[in-house]
């Protein structure tokens, strides 16, 4: 399964949840909101949202600055 991640293509194995991406790229700690085709993931569902292939996904961690 290939998918775009913050514009970069990735290559998983097929069916495969948002929390387990996020795993296996070790930010499950990291991120702080995920998007799906634009559509925002809440992090309740990031065990129960199924991403296929070619979907977008864009990951956000906030930063704090000054």
């Amino acid at each position: 399964m290939k998918i775009i991640i913050n514009g970069n293509k990735k290559e998983f194995k097929s069916d495969m949840t948002l929390l387990e991406i996020l795993k296996e790229l070790s930010l499950e700690d990291k991120v702080m909101a995920a998007a799906l085709n634009t559509q925002i993931v809440k992090q309740n569902e990031w065990d129960s949202c199924v991403i296929k292939d070619l979907d977008k996904l864009e990951l956000l961690d906030f930063v704090g600055g000054g």
